[in-house]
């Protein structure tokens, strides 16, 4: 149970701001992008730091200039873990970090959206870690994969924080920041949760 609790504590987002502050914000923009570290909150967080944002505790304008090019630079790097590693990790063994499953989604989400998928999944936890890697590995040209990158990190960053400082100032949110949490969580894996049900059909 002390594990469990220790585990809540590090994927939660206010803990993790008020603990870490900007560096560790961008630190896990990057690391949730670009080192396949699927299980680190994104969306929710994101949005946190934005109504700590329009709460005065944090500046948005630092909030932008530090997250959109940690978000550009993680899906970049994990373009090139893609065409450097290619189908092996396909076969790579499953392991506590590692879920061949979710790197099978992306690659289906990928072939269905096409370039699209890049933009599209920064709004899809998990996905969103492993489409860069699987347009590595389609070699997609790398010019158009900067593209739809830097549109992709810039909506995703911007949409999340300026709901966050915006909708922060509403007394409802202040006093039920948690549930707003779980909505936003909820809200990004629906479209998953809707594949998943047609897929049963």
């Amino acid at each position: 149970m002390e594990i469990l609790r220790q585990f809540k504590e590090f994927i939660d987002p206010t803990h993790l701001i008020q603990l870490f502050g900007y560096p560790g914000l961008t630190l896990i923009v990057f690391l949730e992008t670009g080192a396949m570290v699927f299980f680190l909150p994104g969306d929710s967080l994101l949005f946190v730091a934005g109504l700590f944002a329009g709460s005065g505790e944090l500046n948005i304008f630092y909030l932008w200039a530090l997250l959109i090019p940690a978000a550009i630079v993680g899906d970049a790097v994990s373009y090139f873990i893609g065409s450097k590693l290619g189908p092996a990790l396909f076969n790579k063994p499953e392991s506590r970090f590692f879920k061949p499953a979710h790197m099978k989604a992306a690659h289906d989400f990928y072939e269905k959206h096409g370039g699209k998928a890049i933009i599209m999944a920064r709004f899809m936890p998990i996905v969103r870690t492993f489409v860069p890697v699987v347009a590595g590995i389609g070699k997609m040209p790398y010019q158009r994969f900067a593209m739809f990158n830097a549109v992709g990190g810039l909506a995703w960053v911007l949409s999340m924080t300026i709901a966050g400082y915006f909708l922060g100032q509403i007394e409802f949110v202040k006093k039920n920041l948690e549930l707003m949490v779980i909505g936003i969580v909820f809200l990004s894996i629906l479209p998953a949760i809707i594949a998943w049900l047609r897929g049963r059909k």
